[in-house]
Parts: structure tokens; sequence; C-alpha cells
């Protein structure tokens, strides 16, 4: 078998991979069956000479591997027919922007793979960069409050080596914060990787209702679930079960925490149908103190009212104005500092790429040599000749431009 490293194509060019030159080299050991050839590329975070350090093949032309992998959307012109992919392909939530991309996969009678839909037999997801992006946006979001409020500047997270550097930074500036609070929504991979920087950087923890209820003398964060957030419309008590089966019957409940937090940094996941967390009502009231929002899930006009636009690395910030429901600048004193990069892992490539492909080498690989003995693969298999897999049969409308 052989599987090639895939050119990131998508402008602007993302510099995660799959797999390390490391873990390239491991696994080629480990599976003599196994070949791994990597596209020649100038912008990824490991170079071509790694790679051939390692002793993997780096080439001009890939298309006669099996198995293509990727990070971004593989531009249309550039998918080779008849094979697998794996990539992050946006379009399970039916982006509408992505319609024409999923057309195409089906046209050209590719196999696709989609990395968020790679799970176990629970449906926990086995690959994802959720730990990084959280790990990167809260130290974007702290790094805006120190632009918004001009006490202090940190680097681009882009500019320093990892994350190690980032917690470096952050520990300089921590004494320059005054009693601030954050609350931090979700408590998955998002969720706990924004907190391992809030607690490296020394920031006290606290439980939501001290948060709600007391006064500090020093920074504080709360990191909350769904329960704090929603609440049942009938009164009754709150069941997870029932949330994220039934969302319908919960309205949100958020404004409890805008009337007392200085800075929103959104790690949560967002199920379709849930209610809305951050509404434009709590961000226009008189009483909201949030000032800077770091959106790490970046949902574009989702959850989050101030999330109007995806942000990029190399301009990270904007402005929301509460009042007239409209983008302004993000120093404006009346408006909401918006942290919305929605690649955020791709600023430390490095780190959050080995990550990755531990996660890859542990849970994927495997698969290929041993009949996906756990259904690992049929799972996640979103097309096949030519048309969509029954787990999948939800996204025929979409892809007939029906909805």
């Amino acid at each position: 078998m052989k599987i090639a490293l895939i050119k990131e194509r998508k402008n602007p060019p993302d510099k995660r991979v799959v797999l390390t030159p490391r873990q390239a080299k491991e696994l080629q050991e480990r599976f003599p069956d196994l070949q791994i050839v990597v596209e020649t590329s100038d912008n990824r975070a490991f170079t071509d000479q790694e790679y051939k350090d390692a002793g993997i093949e780096v080439a001009q032309n890939v298309s006669d591997a099996d198995v293509l992998l990727g990070v971004k959307e593989v531009p249309i012109d550039a998918l080779i027919p008849n094979k697998k992919y794996f990539f992050f392909s946006h379009t399970i939530k039916k982006q509408p922007y992505n319609r024409k991309l999923l057309q195409a996969i089906l046209d050209k009678n590719i196999e696709l793979y989609d990395h968020e839909t790679i799970i176990d037999k629970e449906g926990r997801r086995l690959v994802a960069f959720g730990y990084y992006a959280g790990v990167v946006g809260a130290y974007n979001t702290i790094r805006a409050y120190g632009l918004r409020t001009k006490l202090f500047e940190l680097p681009k997270a882009i500019e320093l080596k990892d994350k190690k550097a980032l917690i470096e930074q952050l520990k300089k500036i921590k004494n320059l914060l005054p009693p601030i609070k954050i609350v931090l929504t979700g408590k998955g991979r998002v969720g706990n990787g924004a907190k391992e920087i809030l607690d490296a950087m020394g920031i006290k923890e606290v439980t939501p209702e001290e948060f709600l209820n007391k006064k500090f003398e020093e920074p504080v964060y709360t990191q909350i679930d769904v329960d704090w957030y929603n609440r049942h419309k009938d009164g009754k008590t709150f069941d997870f079960q029932e949330f994220f089966t039934q969302p319908e019957n919960f309205v949100g409940d958020f404004e409890k925490f805008s009337k007392v937090a200085d800075i929103y940094i959104a790690g949560h996941f967002y199920g379709q149908g849930a209610p809305y967390i951050f509404t434009k009502e709590m961000a226009q009231s008189p009483e909201n103190k949030i000032k800077v929002v770091g959106d790490i899930s970046c949902d574009i006009n989702g959850p989050v009212v101030s999330t109007i636009r995806a942000s990029t690395i190399a301009e990270p910030l904007y402005g929301y104005d509460p009042v007239g429901d409209k983008e302004t600048d993000f120093d404006n004193k009346n408006a909401i500092t918006v942290m919305a990069v929605d690649n955020l892992p791709n600023e430390i490539a490095r780190d959050a790429s080995e990550g990755f492909g531990n996660q890859f080498v542990k849970n994927i690989i495997p698969a290929f040599f041993n009949n996906d003995k756990d259904g690992i693969l049929k799972r996640a298999k979103m097309t096949e000749n030519g048309k969509l897999t029954e787990r999948f049969k939800y996204l025929q409308d979409y892809v007939d431009g029906k909805e």
C-alpha cells in the first residue's frame, strides 16, 4: 500500500501535516507493506529535507498513491479521480461554500474519509486538532485583551516556536492583568486546551457560583458546560441526554455570565438546533460587560453573535458594534473585540501536527492492515462508487442543491 502526504493547496496555505517525518519513518518500519511518499511543498511546517533525512521519499507527482492524506480541503481541480482521500472537507454540516467540492468528489469517483467522521463505536472522534485550537485560541484572546486595553503587547503565536513559548510569554504579562473575569464555555478538547493555558499562566480557576456572585482581587476564570448556559423551557432539571437529543426543549441562559465576565472564550461544540449562547440582545444590553470574545469554535452567524466572519492569522482581530450589529475597528471603545481565527492550530503547526499524527498512527493506520476489524474506516467513509454511503445519505439534498 502506498500512502501520500499531499501538498496543502488551499489559500491561505496551511502548514500542518497528518504525519511528521518521525511518524512516517516509524510507520514504514512497523508495516513492511507500507510505502509513504511526500508531495514536495515549500509551505509545510516540516521541510522536504526533514522527510528525506528520515528516509521518506519526496516526489513532485504522487498520483500513483492508493491513499492521499491532507489537512484542509483539496481544490476541485487538484482532485485525482478514483482515489481514497482523507482531509477536512467541511461538508458534513451542509456548508454551502463546499457543496461543489462534494459534488466533484462524487463525480470523480473518490472515496472520501473526512477527519471529522472518524469515530469509534461510541461516536467519539479519534483524530482532531481541537486541543491545539484551544491552546492558541486562549493565547490569542489574552493577546487581544492586551491590544484592546493597551495594557500590554504580546507577539503573535505564529511568531513563537511552540506551546511552551506561548506560556512563557503569558507568564510575563500575568501581573499586568487587572482583576478581570474570564468565562470559558466547553469541556472537550478545545475547552481543555484553553484551560491548560489559563492554568499555566497562573490565572485562578473558580466555580461558576463564585464567578457569578463574588468579587476578586485577582484575575479569575471559570469553565462551564452546557448545563450552565442553557436551561429547560419548562423549568425541569437539566438532563444532558435530552439536551443533545432534543435541544429545542431548552433556551439559552448565558446572560448571567455576560453581566459579570470581561472576556468570553468560546470553546464549546455547537449542535444544530441548540439555543444561541451570546445573543444580540445580551450584547446590546447596558448590563453586558464582555469586551473581548475569543471564539475558537468560530461558527459564523451562529451561537456567538459577535462572530460575523472568520478572521485570519495575519489579521486576527476585528470589532463588533452591538448597536449597529456590524463590524467596526477592534479597539473602538463601544465595540466588542473579536478573535475568530478559523485555523488556529496552524500557528503552532509542528506541535499540532505531532499531536494529530500520534492519534492517526494509533487509531487509523492499523485499520488498513487489520481488515478494519473495528469498523473505523467503514464508519468514516462518506462516498463510494460515486454515491454517498448510507451513514451520509442525509447529505443528498445538499448535493442536489435542494438545501
